[in-house]
């Protein structure tokens, strides 16, 4: 199993926009779970990243599909230029 996390910061005013961007991944079926949520930013030390992306493929082929859905194009053209930071980290599980 693969985890696939991603991490994103935005302006404050650009923040929804980022998150509704973001919130269509959830409708890509190539994926055994996505989620898209805001940071509750409870930890004291670290407030940078303000919405999560947190996902779960069988193998690295339906990461590739999930990729390659018009859904992700069309994630990337809503958020891309409203967001400041995009970090991955993808765990083999």
């Amino acid at each position: 199993m693969i985890r696939h996390i991603v991490f994103f910061a935005a302006a404050p005013e650009n923040r929804d926009l980022v998150l509704s961007g973001l919130q269509i991944l959830e409708g890509i079926p190539d994926a055994q779970r996505v989620e898209v949520r805001a940071n509750a930013k409870w930890d004291e030390w670290s407030q940078d990243i303000d919405i999560v992306v947190y996902a779960e493929f069988e193998s690295r082929s339906q990461l590739d599909a999930f990729k390659s859905h018009p859904l992700y194009a069309e994630s990337i053209t809503r958020v891309r230029p409203n967001r400041t930071l995009r970090s991955v980290a993808d765990i083999e599980v």
